[in-house]
C-alpha cells in the first residue's frame, strides 16, 4: 500500500485501521476466486472500495440501527462496521455463498454484526428489520427499485443512503416520481470523503415519509379484517 493511501486509511479508520487492513487482505486473497470482485479491482481496493465505503460513516447518527442491503462482498457494510463499532449493523444478502463469505469475515474480524440471508422486499425480512434508522446500498439497483425495496425497512424519518456513481443526479431526476410514490421525501445528492479521497463518494439520500407509514398501517388493518 502506498504511504499516502495508508495515511488516509488511518485517518478514516483510526484505532480500527488494523481490522480494515485484515478485511482488505481477505478480499485480496479470496475476492476474485469467490466471485466477489473483478480481477481489475484487486489493485484499487483501498481507493475504490474500502475507503469509498467507509467515508459514508459521516452520514450515520451515533448508535444508528443500519441495514446494508445486498451486501455482497461486504461493501459498504463491513468497512462501516470497522470504522463505526457503535452502529447496530445488519448485512442483508440473498446469495448463500456470499452469506457464507460475510459470516466468515465477521467472525475473522471480531465484528459485532448480524448477517441475514434474504431480500429487502420479502415479508419476513421486512418484519425482522423494520424500523431501522438507516439503510445503505451500493451498486444494488436503480433508485426506482431501490426505494421500493428499502424504504419499508426504515422507520418514518429514517434515511436511505445509496452509494452511486457520477450519474447520480441524472438517475435521481429520472426516478423522482417513483421515489415519491414509494414514500420517499427530500431526495438529494451529496458527496462524502472529500478530504481523504481523490474522487469523493457520491451518495443519494432519501428520507421515508411519515405519511407512507400511515398508509401501510391502514393497508395492514384492512387485510386483518
Amino acid at each position: 500500500m502506498a504511504a499516502e493511501v495508508e495515511d488516509r486509511a488511518k485517518k478514516v479508520f483510526g484505532d480500527h485501521y488494523d481490522k480494515a487492513v485484515a478485511f482488505t487482505a481477505l478480499l485480496t486473497e479470496h475476492g476474485v476466486e469467490r466471485g466477489l470482485i473483478g480481477p481489475r479491482e484487486v489493485d484499487r481496493l483501498w481507493e475504490r472500495h474500502i475507503l469509498n465505503s467507509a467515508v459514508v460513516a459521516e452520514l450515520l447518527p451515533e448508535g444508528a440501527r443500519v441495514v446494508d442491503v445486498g451486501s455482497g462482498a461486504g461493501l459498504p457494510g463491513i468497512p462501516l462496521a470497522i470504522a463505526r463499532p457503535d452502529l447496530d449493523l445488519t448485512l442483508l444478502e440473498p446469495m448463500a455463498r456470499r452469506v457464507a463469505w460475510l459470516t466468515e469475515c465477521v467472525e475473522a474480524l471480531g465484528l459485532k454484526v448480524t448477517v441475514v440471508r434474504g431480500r429487502a422486499e420479502e415479508g419476513p425480512v421486512r418484519e425482522q428489520l423494520s424500523d431501522s434508522d438507516v439503510v445503505t446500498a451500493r451498486a444494488v439497483a436503480p433508485l426506482e427499485r431501490l426505494t421500493r425495496w428499502c424504504l419499508p425497512l426504515l422507520r418514518p424519518g429514517g434515511r436511505l443512503v445509496a452509494l452511486k456513481g457520477e450519474s447520480a443526479a441524472e438517475e435521481l431526476e429520472r426516478d423522482a416520481e417513483a421515489v415519491r410514490r414509494a414514500g420517499g421525501i427530500r431526495p438529494r445528492v451529496t458527496t462524502c470523503g472529500g478530504e481523504v479521497l481523490e474522487l469523493p463518494t457520491t451518495v443519494v439520500l432519501v428520507e421515508r415519509a411519515e405519511q407512507a407509514s400511515r398508509r401501510e398501517g391502514a393497508r395492514r388493518k384492512r387485510k386483518d379484517r
